[in-house]
Formats: C-alpha cells, structure tokens, sequence
C-alpha cells in the first residue's frame, strides 16, 4: 500500500476540537532520498504536512485507545505486557510472570527476538567495530532490496537508532516518511545523542557516571495526591546523587495541580544542576497535548510550562519554540527563552554514595560509551547486584559499545545468571541489543530494547 492510500484510508478519523494546532513532527519531513517521486517542491511540502497532521491524529487517538483500555495503575498508558525472548533460559513459563520482580511501573515494552535477516548481525558486528557508516549503509541498502531487511522491523529500527548515534538528522528524517507507509504507523521522533558519544574516540570510562541512581515512578492520575508528593520527595531527598531517574510510562491522566508539583520538582533539580535521566518523556507529553489549546486558559499555566519544560530538558528546540509561542499567544506573556540542559560528567567512583541508599527499585545505570578494558565497570555492576535480587541495568544512554566490551559484559553476566539471579537489560538501542545477542547474553540475560 503507498503513501497516499496510507493516508486516504486515515482520512476519515475525526478531527482534533476547535482550536488545538496539529503538531508537525519532525521526524515525518521526508529527505532528499525516498519512494515518493512528487513533481514539484510545493506539493512535496503538501505531502509533508498531510502526513505530519495524519501522524499527529493518530498519535492522540491511539492514547485515547490506550487510556480506555489499560485503566489500572500498572497497565495504563500505551505500555503492553512483554514478550518472552525465544530461545532463552531465562524465560518463564507462560503461567508465570517473574516481570513482576521488577514493580508494577518497570515492565518492559518488547524483548529482544531472534531477527530471520542476516544483516542485523552483520550490522551489529559493524557497529562493535566502530563501523557505523558502514552498518548504517548496509542497514539502509538492504531496505532498498526486495529480499532484504524492509518487512522486518528490526533493521528499520537499528538505522533509526544509528543514525541519531551519529547525529545524521537528515538521513534519519529521509527514511521515517518510508517508514509510515512501510508499517502504516508512525514514524519514531529523532532525539539527538550526546556529543560525546558520537565520537570515534569517546570520553575514558573513568569520566563518565555509572552505578544506582534513584527512581521516581508516577503512574495513574498525576494528581496532587500522596503517591505524587511521597516519589517526588524522593527524588528531592537523593541528594547524594548526580543523577535522578524519572518514569512517566505508565502516567494515564494529569491535572493541573499534579503538573504543578512535578514541574517545580523537575525544575528544582535542574537548577540545582542534577542531571535528569526521563523515560517515557513522550509518552507524558502526548498526555499532556490535548489539555491544551491555543486561547484556552481553563487548565491554567501548570501544563503548559510542564510541557515546556519536558521539551528542554529532551532538548527538543524546534518543539520547544512553537509551543513557547502558543503559551506566549494564550497567556500573552514574553515566550521562555530555550536553554539545552547541561550534560554532568561524573565518575564511577563518586556512584559509591548513592549505592548506600540505593532501593530495590533503582537501576543501574550503563555508561554512554564503554570501550576495551571494562573490569571497573563489571566490578561495579557486581558490587549492585549483591544488594538487589532482581539486577536491573538501565542502557537508556549507552550510545556505543565495541566488541572487547560487549563480549566481557556478556560473559560477565552470563557467569552472574548462571547462580540462578534473574538479570535484565532494559532500554538497549537496538544495535546494542542485537550485539549481546548475538554474544550469547540473551541465553540466560532478558534482553529489552527501547521502543519505537
């Protein structure tokens, strides 16, 4: 099915309320390099921003879905119940779901599956070797082929993810459009990475943060009730720590008062320089898109400037700016200025606070980069796992890992499972995730990539 039928079958949902904008989305403007031979530049951009305004509609409607049918605390949102990982040890019996180690807010989207496509592991053997040109375009050549890698997801999104590793937004965007049509959904948000770890070289281990950060979870109602003040406090209360985790995954529905207290909250850690580590940032912004329409002060500032705030801190400028505007419009007040976040570097030795005060339900937290000699790393991980009985590793912000890491880290944690310790990998970029599988991590190790 092309483009167009995609977007004529789409046609008839209904339409955002009087005065809510469509939202473009960035990640739906088409590059130099797609399927779609338009005629002019003009109807190109028409295009564009009829898939943008489709994207955006199906965004909200699918959250409407999601919030129906997930209406308890641990299922609400778009998160689903994951799916066990073929061919591991580790996998529990159907009638059993030892995810619930993890807390009802820290299930996993999707395991990580064997992939029927060669090139996934020749791509991830690429990547381990500081190839990522090349992995990209083998990734990207072979969804050009008819016997290749475009009716698989996996290598779509281990490009995504490539890509946004080497800060290529263009190529990133040029591809998400195929995507769409592809899949018939709508393509992933480009989220840039760090600098740092876009470099061939990479900062030293020894400059980067690693070990167990506190975790705040808000799920439900973000309300102004004791569930939301008791985790934020926590958070405020971890002072020993660089770093704090916040989850909106599974957050259903937000009011004023709620916005109120998580805005001051992230604020307050932001200017005291914490750096602030936000899984399901999108998730929480999606909720937050339909209280607000331009003109309309009903809901009052709080979500706004929540909003605002979600956006710097993803550091999604662009976003940022048009949004900053409409509150500018409806308030009629001076727009915020943007000011990307500061990234902290701290060393593995200053983690050993925080792992004193450390809860059952804080993670550790993998390095952006980790290259050749990483026994510091897997003493630390050790060290973590003799407190917790469920070890949880956050790969949310491991950009890059060559193939001398990757392997010790494998063998590491496959001797740790080997003593019956259930060990999960959660949030891996996609490459990563197909590494360690491909190095026999995934035969006692849960392996969970982000979702796209």
């Amino acid at each position: 099915m092309g483009l167009f039928d995609f977007l004529k079958k789409k046609d008839d949902a209904p339409r955002a309320g009087a005065g809510v904008r469509a939202r473009p989305n960035p990640a739906l403007a088409a590059g130099p390099v797609t399927r779609l031979a338009l005629d002019t530049e003009a109807e190109r951009e028409r295009q564009r921003e009829i898939a943008r305004a489709t994207a955006a509609k199906i965004d909200e409607i699918e959250l409407a879905m999601a919030s129906d049918i997930f209406d308890d605390d641990a299922w609400s949102g778009s998160r689903r119940p994951p799916a066990a990982v073929a061919g591991s040890a580790a996998t529990p019996p159907a009638d059993q779901n030892t995810d619930m180690l993890l807390g009802p807010d820290d299930l996993p989207d999707a395991a990580v599956a064997p992939s029927s496509t060669p090139v996934v592991e020749e791509a991830a053997i690429l990547y381990a070797n500081d190839q990522l040109e090349a992995a990209a375009l083998l990734l990207r050549t072979s969804l050009k082929e008819r016997n290749g890698g475009a009716g698989e997801r996996q290598p779509w999104w281990m490009l995504f993810d490539l890509y946004q590793i080497l800060g290529q937004e263009h190529e990133f965007e040029s591809i998400a459009i195929d995507y769409a049509s592809q899949f018939e959904t709508s393509p992933p948000t480009y989220h840039p990475v760090a600098a740092a770890s876009r470099t061939l070289l990479g900062p030293a281990l020894d400059n980067q943060f690693a070990g167990a950060i506190p975790t705040v979870s808000l799920s439900g109602n973000l309300d102004d009730d004791t569930h939301t003040r008791v985790q934020l406090a926590r958070a405020q209360a971890a002072s020993a720590s660089p770093l704090v985790r916040f989850e909106f995954q599974a957050v259903a529905r937000v009011t004023p008062q709620g916005c109120a207290l998580l805005l001051d909250a992230l604020q307050a850690l932001r200017k005291a320089g914490r750096e602030l580590v936000l899984a399901g940032a999108d998730h929480l912004v999606a909720v937050l898109r339909p209280m607000l329409a331009i003109g309309d002060r009903g809901p009052g500032e709080a979500p706004w400037l929540l909003l605002l705030e979600l956006l710097l801190l993803t550091n999604r400028e662009k976003d940022f700016e048009e949004t900053a505007m409409d509150y500018c419009v409806t308030f009629e007040v001076s727009p915020p200025s943007f000011e990307a976040p500061p990234h902290l570097a701290v060393s593995l030795a200053a983690a050993s606070p925080v792992a004193a005060a450390a809860t059952a339900s804080d993670r550790f937290l993998l390095p952006a980069f980790v290259r050749g000699d990483c026994a510091t790393l897997l003493a630390a991980i050790a060290d973590h796992a003799t407190r917790h009985p469920t070890l949880v590793l956050d790969g949310s912000r491991l950009a890059r890992i060559d193939y001398t890491a990757a392997n010790a880290l494998a063998g590491h944690l496959r001797a740790m499972a080997a003593d019956d310790r259930d060990i999960v990998l959660r949030d891996l970029n996609h490459p990563v995730a197909a590494l360690l599988r491909l190095l026999g991590a995934g035969e006692r190790v849960r392996l969970y990539a982000h979702k796209y």
